[in-house]
Protein backbone atom coordinates (compact mmCIF):
# COMPACT_ATOMS: atom_id res chain seq x y z
CA UNK A 1 0.00 0.00 0.00
CA UNK A 2 2.72 2.43 0.76
CA UNK A 3 4.17 1.41 -2.35
CA UNK A 4 1.37 2.35 -4.22
CA UNK A 5 0.97 5.65 -2.94
CA UNK A 6 4.29 6.55 -3.09
CA UNK A 7 4.07 5.79 -6.90
CA UNK A 8 1.17 7.55 -7.41
CA UNK A 9 2.31 11.01 -4.98
CA UNK A 10 5.41 10.51 -7.67
CA UNK A 11 3.28 10.71 -10.82
CA UNK A 12 1.28 13.31 -9.84
CA UNK A 13 4.17 15.17 -9.16
CA UNK A 14 5.86 14.39 -12.42
CA UNK A 15 2.65 15.77 -14.36
CA UNK A 16 2.66 18.92 -12.43
CA UNK A 17 6.11 19.42 -13.48
CA UNK A 18 5.64 18.72 -16.69
CA UNK A 19 2.60 21.31 -16.64
CA UNK A 20 4.88 23.80 -15.62
CA UNK A 21 8.07 23.35 -17.87
CA UNK A 22 5.67 23.05 -20.62
CA UNK A 23 3.53 25.94 -19.20
CA UNK A 24 2.02 27.84 -23.12
CA UNK A 25 3.00 24.58 -25.17
CA UNK A 26 0.72 22.74 -26.48
CA UNK A 27 2.13 20.19 -27.59
CA UNK A 28 6.04 19.77 -28.66
CA UNK A 29 5.99 20.06 -32.41
CA UNK A 30 5.64 24.14 -32.38
CA UNK A 31 8.80 25.14 -31.38
CA UNK A 32 11.81 25.87 -33.56
CA UNK A 33 13.34 22.36 -33.48
CA UNK A 34 12.71 19.27 -35.20
CA UNK A 35 12.07 17.39 -31.97
CA UNK A 36 12.08 17.75 -27.71
CA UNK A 37 13.82 15.42 -25.61
CA UNK A 38 13.66 14.65 -22.39
CA UNK A 39 15.97 14.01 -19.87
CA UNK A 40 16.83 12.49 -16.08
CA UNK A 41 18.62 15.51 -14.27
CA UNK A 42 21.14 13.86 -11.68
CA UNK A 43 22.24 10.10 -13.49
CA UNK A 44 26.33 10.59 -13.27
CA UNK A 45 27.92 9.68 -15.66
CA UNK A 46 24.93 9.81 -18.07
CA UNK A 47 23.07 12.93 -17.75
CA UNK A 48 24.38 15.43 -15.03
CA UNK A 49 25.60 19.10 -13.82
CA UNK A 50 29.25 19.79 -14.52
CA UNK A 51 31.06 21.94 -12.10
CA UNK A 52 30.65 24.83 -14.85
CA UNK A 53 26.60 24.39 -14.46
CA UNK A 54 26.57 22.86 -17.98
CA UNK A 55 24.50 19.76 -18.57
CA UNK A 56 26.58 17.23 -19.56
CA UNK A 57 27.06 13.14 -19.93
CA UNK A 58 27.19 10.11 -21.78
CA UNK A 59 23.95 10.01 -22.73
CA UNK A 60 24.05 14.02 -23.40
CA UNK A 61 27.17 13.38 -25.71
CA UNK A 62 25.26 10.41 -27.55
CA UNK A 63 22.48 12.10 -28.39
CA UNK A 64 24.44 15.18 -29.78
CA UNK A 65 26.73 12.67 -31.59
CA UNK A 66 23.66 11.05 -33.31
CA UNK A 67 21.72 14.34 -33.99
CA UNK A 68 24.64 15.92 -35.49
CA UNK A 69 25.37 12.37 -37.96
CA UNK A 70 21.45 12.53 -38.66
CA UNK A 71 20.97 16.05 -39.24
CA UNK A 72 18.29 16.65 -37.02
CA UNK A 73 17.67 19.53 -34.16
CA UNK A 74 16.62 18.57 -30.76
CA UNK A 75 15.83 20.40 -27.19
CA UNK A 76 16.90 18.68 -24.60
CA UNK A 77 14.41 19.43 -21.22
CA UNK A 78 16.25 17.92 -17.97
CA UNK A 79 12.72 17.05 -16.22
CA UNK A 80 13.85 13.85 -14.25
CA UNK A 81 12.78 10.33 -14.48
CA UNK A 82 9.22 10.67 -13.47
CA UNK A 83 8.48 13.77 -15.45
CA UNK A 84 10.32 12.47 -18.29
CA UNK A 85 8.27 9.59 -18.73
CA UNK A 86 5.34 11.98 -17.89
CA UNK A 87 5.93 14.58 -20.63
CA UNK A 88 6.41 11.90 -23.44
CA UNK A 89 3.15 10.26 -22.37
CA UNK A 90 1.68 13.70 -22.71
CA UNK A 91 2.97 14.28 -26.15
CA UNK A 92 4.73 16.87 -24.47
CA UNK A 93 7.98 15.37 -25.27
CA UNK A 94 8.91 13.03 -28.62
CA UNK A 95 11.30 10.74 -26.67
CA UNK A 96 13.32 10.21 -23.58
CA UNK A 97 17.02 9.44 -23.00
CA UNK A 98 17.83 8.77 -19.07
CA UNK A 99 19.27 5.61 -18.88
CA UNK A 100 16.21 3.30 -19.35
CA UNK A 101 16.93 -0.31 -19.11
CA UNK A 102 15.23 -1.88 -22.16
CA UNK A 103 12.71 -4.74 -20.32
CA UNK A 104 9.61 -6.69 -21.75
CA UNK A 105 7.43 -5.03 -19.16
CA UNK A 106 7.86 -1.30 -20.02
CA UNK A 107 7.66 -2.93 -23.70
CA UNK A 108 3.90 -4.23 -22.49
CA UNK A 109 3.13 -1.22 -20.78
CA UNK A 110 3.77 1.24 -24.54
CA UNK A 111 7.45 1.97 -24.09
CA UNK A 112 8.98 1.82 -27.70
CA UNK A 113 12.50 1.25 -27.92
CA UNK A 114 15.82 2.02 -29.84
CA UNK A 115 18.39 -0.59 -30.28
CA UNK A 116 20.42 -0.94 -26.85
CA UNK A 117 23.51 2.11 -27.01
CA UNK A 118 24.87 0.50 -23.65
CA UNK A 119 24.53 -2.21 -21.10
CA UNK A 120 24.34 -1.72 -17.66
CA UNK A 121 24.33 -4.23 -14.45
CA UNK A 122 23.03 -3.30 -10.91
CA UNK A 123 24.45 -4.10 -7.40
CA UNK A 124 24.26 -3.48 -3.88
CA UNK A 125 26.32 -0.34 -2.13
CA UNK A 126 26.91 0.02 1.49
CA UNK A 127 28.26 2.66 3.91
CA UNK A 128 32.21 2.34 3.10
CA UNK A 129 33.00 2.00 6.62
CA UNK A 130 29.87 -0.74 7.19
CA UNK A 131 31.04 -4.26 8.17
CA UNK A 132 29.10 -5.91 5.55
CA UNK A 133 30.77 -7.82 3.06
CA UNK A 134 28.61 -9.45 0.83
CA UNK A 135 24.92 -9.68 -0.28
CA UNK A 136 24.12 -12.39 2.08
CA UNK A 137 25.35 -9.84 4.73
CA UNK A 138 21.93 -7.85 4.04
CA UNK A 139 19.54 -10.54 4.80
CA UNK A 140 16.65 -8.65 6.69
CA UNK A 141 17.92 -5.27 6.70
CA UNK A 142 16.09 -1.94 5.20
CA UNK A 143 17.57 -1.15 1.68
CA UNK A 144 16.85 1.88 -0.30
CA UNK A 145 15.70 1.49 -3.84
CA UNK A 146 14.70 4.35 -6.79
CA UNK A 147 11.08 4.23 -7.74
CA UNK A 148 10.66 2.78 -10.99
CA UNK A 149 14.28 1.56 -11.73
CA UNK A 150 15.52 -1.43 -12.92
CA UNK A 151 17.95 -1.50 -9.21
CA UNK A 152 14.14 -1.41 -7.61
CA UNK A 153 13.06 -4.34 -9.77
CA UNK A 154 16.62 -6.35 -8.80
CA UNK A 155 15.68 -5.81 -5.36
CA UNK A 156 11.88 -6.77 -5.62
CA UNK A 157 12.78 -9.65 -7.18
CA UNK A 158 15.22 -10.82 -4.11
CA UNK A 159 13.06 -9.26 -1.50
CA UNK A 160 11.89 -12.49 -0.29
CA UNK A 161 15.09 -14.86 -0.18
CA UNK A 162 17.03 -12.17 1.71
CA UNK A 163 14.13 -10.56 3.94
CA UNK A 164 14.41 -7.14 2.72
CA UNK A 165 12.63 -4.16 4.06
CA UNK A 166 12.12 -1.87 1.11
CA UNK A 167 12.10 1.71 1.36
CA UNK A 168 11.39 4.15 -2.03
CA UNK A 169 13.07 7.27 -2.98
CA UNK A 170 12.55 9.47 -6.03
CA UNK A 171 16.18 10.16 -6.97
CA UNK A 172 19.54 9.22 -6.18
CA UNK A 173 21.22 11.70 -3.72
CA UNK A 174 18.67 11.05 -1.34
CA UNK A 175 18.82 7.20 -2.19
CA UNK A 176 22.59 7.48 -1.31
CA UNK A 177 22.46 9.62 2.12
CA UNK A 178 19.80 7.20 3.25
CA UNK A 179 22.31 4.85 3.64
CA UNK A 180 24.92 7.07 4.31
CA UNK A 181 22.92 8.60 6.64
CA UNK A 182 21.86 5.13 8.75
CA UNK A 183 18.67 5.16 7.62
CA UNK A 184 19.09 2.44 5.43
CA UNK A 185 21.33 -0.84 5.55
CA UNK A 186 22.24 -1.17 1.22
CA UNK A 187 21.10 0.46 -1.64
CA UNK A 188 20.67 -0.77 -5.37
CA UNK A 189 21.92 0.90 -8.12
CA UNK A 190 23.14 0.48 -11.58
CA UNK A 191 26.43 -0.29 -11.40
CA UNK A 192 28.35 2.72 -13.32
CA UNK A 193 26.12 5.32 -11.93
CA UNK A 194 27.53 3.93 -8.36
CA UNK A 195 30.81 3.79 -9.00
CA UNK A 196 31.03 7.07 -11.12
CA UNK A 197 29.04 8.72 -7.90
CA UNK A 198 31.73 7.10 -5.33
CA UNK A 199 34.99 8.03 -7.52
CA UNK A 200 33.93 11.66 -8.71
CA UNK A 201 31.29 12.76 -6.04
CA UNK A 202 33.79 11.71 -2.54
CA UNK A 203 30.68 9.53 -1.73
CA UNK A 204 31.29 7.28 1.22
CA UNK A 205 29.78 4.25 0.03
CA UNK A 206 31.20 0.51 -1.17
CA UNK A 207 29.70 -1.51 -3.85
CA UNK A 208 29.71 -5.29 -2.22
CA UNK A 209 31.53 -7.87 -4.06
CA UNK A 210 29.81 -9.96 -6.35
CA UNK A 211 26.57 -7.83 -5.78
CA UNK A 212 25.66 -7.59 -9.78
CA UNK A 213 23.06 -8.85 -11.54
CA UNK A 214 22.44 -10.03 -15.32
CA UNK A 215 21.72 -6.51 -16.35
CA UNK A 216 20.04 -4.97 -18.99
CA UNK A 217 20.74 -2.69 -22.48
CA UNK A 218 19.86 1.17 -22.16
CA UNK A 219 17.70 2.26 -24.88
CA UNK A 220 16.38 5.70 -26.06
CA UNK A 221 12.69 5.49 -25.59
CA UNK A 222 9.19 6.52 -26.85
CA UNK A 223 5.83 6.31 -26.31
CA UNK A 224 4.08 7.49 -29.57
CA UNK A 225 4.44 5.26 -32.73
CA UNK A 226 4.35 8.73 -34.84
CA UNK A 227 7.54 9.24 -33.56
CA UNK A 228 9.20 6.16 -34.71
CA UNK A 229 11.15 8.28 -37.14
CA UNK A 230 13.18 9.55 -34.18
CA UNK A 231 14.10 6.25 -33.10
CA UNK A 232 14.83 4.87 -36.39
CA UNK A 233 17.67 8.26 -36.68
CA UNK A 234 18.88 7.23 -33.42
CA UNK A 235 19.42 3.17 -34.70
CA UNK A 236 20.82 4.82 -37.81
CA UNK A 237 23.09 7.64 -36.17
CA UNK A 238 24.09 4.96 -33.06
CA UNK A 239 25.53 2.89 -35.84
CA UNK A 240 27.18 5.29 -37.46
CA UNK A 241 29.16 6.88 -34.46
CA UNK A 242 30.13 3.20 -33.26
CA UNK A 243 31.78 2.80 -36.92
CA UNK A 244 33.69 5.96 -36.55
CA UNK A 245 34.83 5.72 -33.65
CA UNK A 246 32.88 8.56 -31.85
CA UNK A 247 31.22 6.36 -29.39
CA UNK A 248 34.24 4.78 -28.30
CA UNK A 249 35.28 8.56 -27.59
CA UNK A 250 32.42 9.46 -25.85
CA UNK A 251 32.49 6.14 -23.75
CA UNK A 252 36.09 6.54 -22.92
CA UNK A 253 35.50 10.66 -21.75
CA UNK A 254 33.53 9.15 -18.83
CA UNK A 255 34.48 5.85 -17.69
CA UNK A 256 37.72 5.73 -19.17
Amino acid sequence: MKKTFKRIAALVLAILTVTAVFAGCSNAKKTDVDYIIATDTTFKPFEYTDANGDFVGIDVDILAAIAEDQGFTYELKSLGWDASIAACQAGQANGMIAGASITDERKSTGWIFSDSYYTATQCVAVGKDSAIDSIADIKGATVAVKTGTQGASYAESIKDEYELKLTYFEDSPTMYQAVTGGQCVACFEDTPIMAASIKDGDLAMKILTDSENEGAGYGFAIFDAKNQELVDKFNAGLKNIKANGKYDEIIAKYLG
